[in-house]
């Protein structure tokens, strides 16, 4: 399976037989510089209605729906919704979010989506075994560094691919991702927005790989 960085939150997977998975479509401009999103897919998913989430409509083709603490299958893809809050004060001060598992080629992947708080021991144990880990680091609205930290040594993927921080191409006042990045091992910056895994041959201990956004 292949998983594409688009930018801020969102990302597309792709399966071995060619069913694409597209996170969190963004709307662009305004506060994000990257460019608009025109890819095709066979599924969306969308942790929260958020603008910067939300751009179901961007998508082409013309994919399923997945949204909400939900569980549901499609296209023999099984989607487990976990419900969560986009702050630490249950959602009252910026709603509902919902984090994502799913298997793909036999790879287990997990989007945050914008996680505002500590994951609760029920939530650890709904979220199982992490593969691949796609997780929030920016601050301010969603966790910041060492939360995410915290996270990560909860879940203990063999994988974590960070988003939602600030770039040259978002001007949201979060941090970058080089504070999350600050005295860990096993950090891999790559020159692309694509990288492939494959079940089995997944990093022994837990690999931080930075993608660069495709828009």
């Amino acid at each position: 399976m292949k998983i594409k960085y688009l930018g801020h939150s969102s990302f597309v997977i792709t399966s071995d037989s060619g069913v694409k998975i597209i996170i969190d479509p963004y709307e662009s401009g305004g506060v994000f510089s990257y460019g608009d999103i025109k890819e095709s897919a066979d599924i969306v998913v969308v942790s929260h209605d958020h603008f910067d989430h939300n751009n179901v409509a961007a998508v082409r083709g013309n994919p399923k729906l997945v949204r909400g603490a939900v569980t549901t299958e499609i296209k023999g893809i099984e989607f487990k919704g976990i419900p969560s809050y986009h702050d630490d004060a249950g959602g009252r001060q910026r709603g509902k979010n919902t984090i994502f598992c799913f298997e793909v080629n036999g790879i287990r992947v997990c989007h945050l989506g914008d996680l505002g708080h500590q994951l609760g021991a029920q939530q650890v144990a709904e979220l199982g075994k992490v593969d691949i880990l796609l997780i929030p680091v920016g601050g301010s609205v969603t966790i910041d560094a060492k939360v995410a930290g915290q996270v990560g040594d909860k879940l203990i993927p063999r994988v974590i691919i960070p988003m939602h921080y600030k770039t040259d191409k978002c001007a949201l006042p979060i941090a970058g991702v080089d504070e999350f990045l600050r005295g860990k091992e096993g950090v891999k910056k790559i020159a692309a927005s694509e990288v492939e895994f494959k079940q089995g041959e997944l990093p022994a201990h837990t690999q931080i790989t930075v993608l660069k956004s495709a828009l």
